[in-house]
């Protein structure tokens, strides 16, 4: 699924960032993106579930958690074509295609029946992703909006580093700017409220000394 570049107004800024490092995103991340298996470990889709990621980028993610969780299926959009077209090569390279769908959206518009023909998905997950999306709060209500009842939504981010040297905090920030990534300190409290306005039950951790946050919202079953 393909659209100009102005009908996503964050794709260019976001292809601007990553043209160029792309091809070695996954090789330099995993020293930083604390938590991500960790949140993959803990979705436990039942069988023939569906798992959406929100800003799916090189496809890492859906690769890890399709070969964990071999009888769900699996959906992922990027606003970057760029990173979409990665994670395309990544899907087609781990032999996934048949159970991995990809297609272009903004986290801040999307909706599960335009883009993938369905209301909703088992397990929504964001990895990383909120922190660099400037209208998170309205990517973070389109994802609990997309859980169907009885599943649960995953985020894992920067938390507030608040247990870190606070030199270590200004220059993980500092550093983090450069590429347009910035930790949500409003997070929790966000995350709280949206899922108390939709009757969603909440658990909310802080690993690695508040350096993550890893929050999961899980929306109550049909009656």
């Amino acid at each position: 699924m393909s659209a100009p570049t102005e009908v996503f107004p964050a794709a260019e800024r976001m292809d601007a960032i990553y043209r160029w490092q792309v091809g070695i995103y996954d090789a330099t991340r995993k020293f930083y993106l604390l938590g991500r298996d960790d949140l993959i470990a803990a979705l436990e889709p039942p069988p023939g579930a569906t798992v959406l990621e929100v800003g799916c980028g090189t496809g890492r993610n859906l690769v890890v958690a399709a070969r964990r969780y071999p009888d769900a299926r699996f959906f992922g959009f990027d606003v970057s074509p760029v990173m979409l077209a990665e994670a395309r090569r990544a899907v087609a390279r781990a032999g996934l295609a048949d159970r991995i769908r990809l297609a272009r959206a903004d986290a801040a518009g999307f909706d599960p029946l335009t883009c993938f023909a369905r209301d909703g998905f088992d397990r929504v997950f964001c990895s990383y992703t909120l922190s660099m999306i400037p209208p998170w709060q309205e990517a973070l209500d389109r994802a609990m909006e997309a859980v169907l009842p009885g599943g649960s939504l995953h985020v894992v981010d920067f938390g507030g580093q608040a247990q870190l040297p606070g030199l270590f905090r200004a220059g993980l920030r500092a550093w983090l700017a450069q590429f347009h990534v910035t930790p949500r300190d409003g997070f929790a409290e966000r995350f709280g409220e949206a899922a108390a306005a939709r009757g969603f039950a909440m658990r909310l951790e802080r690993p690695f000394r508040d350096y993550a946050v890893h929050a999961v919202a899980t929306r109550p079953a049909l009656a």
